[in-house]
């Protein structure tokens, strides 16, 4: 079974014509809803989803359990879907969908834990202005990878505030894998290209970060590895309340 969005990307593409797989995550005044066309006032980003895929993306955000309507209307002489009550709009069908709740992940990876915003913070900012990767989602991955211990060395050789294995730190010229602003400012990079690479997922970029590039196209999406998924679920629990901690107020669904 597909998890989070997976009940209502199906309603979505059963409204679709055939082949149709583009659906845009629009933002307004901190609300956010998903449609199939870009909504008249709201900050909208396309995302391309194959309903083939083994995992699909999480486009809301980490809202836990919430119901919600999707509204029909008519845009440009065309029928749209949206979960946004737009001028025209007419209720289609209700929903309910599951969401990252922002609390701890299996019991192994331990508690989520509060965020530490004095920790190497001068570092974050910079490399988040230089990288245009966020600020809480750098600090998210730090905080869950090595709790922001510049001298931290994993069972498996990774080094550093953002625990970079060697051969990641040598591709981004690191010198001094203990050093936190080039830890910092290299994993920064190598998040900026994760993210790239999977068109902003955040979850398919945090289990590559966690499980490597290889095993996440293995396969076609999250592997099943019971300490990546559970890393997944801390790094966006952590995520969600660094945002908060460090505002603008987190984003809601729109209704």
């Amino acid at each position: 079974m597909r998890p989070l969005l997976a009940t209502l990307l199906l309603l979505f593409l059963s409204a679709w014509d055939v082949g149709a797989r583009t659906i845009y995550r629009c933002v307004q005044g901190g609300t956010v809803s998903l449609a199939t066309a870009p909504e008249p006032g709201s900050r909208c980003k396309a995302v391309e989803v194959d309903d083939n895929a083994v995992q699909t993306p999480n486009l809301w955000g980490n809202f836990g359990v919430f119901s919600g309507v999707l509204y029909e209307r008519e845009q440009d002489g065309k029928l749209v879907y949206s979960t946004r009550r737009l001028p025209g709009s007419r209720e289609f069908l209700k929903f309910t969908v599951a969401t990252p709740e922002g609390e701890p992940a299996h019991p192994g990876m331990g508690k989520v834990g509060k965020p530490q915003l004095d920790r190497h913070a001068k570092q974050f900012r910079a490399a988040a202005r230089a990288t245009g990767v966020e600020d809480a989602w750098l600090r998210a991955i730090a905080h869950a990878e090595s709790a922001f211990d510049e001298h931290a060395v994993s069972s498996k050789g990774a080094q550093g505030v953002m625990q970079l294995m060697p051969e990641v730190a040598a591709q981004y010229g690191v010198r001094d894998p203990f050093s936190a602003e080039e830890s910092i400012r290299a994993g920064a990079r190598h998040m900026k290209s994760l993210l790239q690479r999977y068109r902003g997922d955040l979850t398919l970029a945090a289990a590559a970060y966690n499980a490597g590039m290889a095993a996440v196209e293995r396969y076609g999406g999250v592997p099943p590895y019971a300490e990546t998924r559970g890393y997944i679920e801390r790094v966006l629990a952590l995520h969600a309340r660094y945002r908060e901690a460090m505002g603008p107020p987190p984003e809601r669904p729109a209704r």
